[in-house]
């Protein structure tokens, strides 16, 4: 399966519902079904966002220090997020992002290589100024197919609240 199509497993899903500030609970874990990210899906992200020859340039990278093609990490943390949102993981919560914290690229991810999403919720805060919403600040964590982390983040977004 290709980057463009990750899954994850039915018991993650929300579809249907929409989710209230009060349905996150600390500790809710996520993780995502394996997905590909494909030479030709890291070339393609790079020409348009971070074209730098690691990223574009099959040779030029085979002769730099990753000896190969590598993914830029801002295409990681976008596939990150497409794969928890294609799999439903907050429903039809309208989700306000609010920041990143903590942001880590650790290993580079190589073209064929194949990556597992994991989001736990670390933290909710109702607003007391806005007691109709909330903050939810959840950590992410990417695997490659040995296991080894490529990139984690602690992300914060708003959601309504009842």
């Amino acid at each position: 399966m290709s980057a463009a199509n990750p899954q994850s497993a039915p018991a993650a899903r929300y579809d249907g519902e929409a989710r209230r500030f009060e349905d996150f609970q600390v500790g809710e874990r996520w993780t995502s079904a394996p997905f590909t990210v494909t030479a030709e899906e890291i070339m393609a992200f790079a020409r348009e966002n971070d074209p730098q020859p690691m990223h574009t340039d099959p040779a030029a990278a085979e002769a730099g220090p990753f000896g190969g093609l590598i993914a830029s990490g801002w295409q990681i943390a976008a596939l990150s997020m497409r794969a928890f949102l294609q799999a439903g993981g907050y429903g039809k919560t309208p989700m306000v992002g609010m920041g990143v914290d903590e942001l880590r690229w650790t290993k580079p991810v190589k073209a064929g290589d194949t990556l597992v999403v994991e989001r736990e919720v670390v933290e909710t805060i109702r607003s007391k100024s806005r007691p109709d919403v909330g903050t939810i600040r959840t950590r992410v964590t990417v695997r490659n197919q040995h296991g080894d982390v490529v990139m984690s983040l602690v992300s914060l977004g708003r959601v309504p609240a009842r």
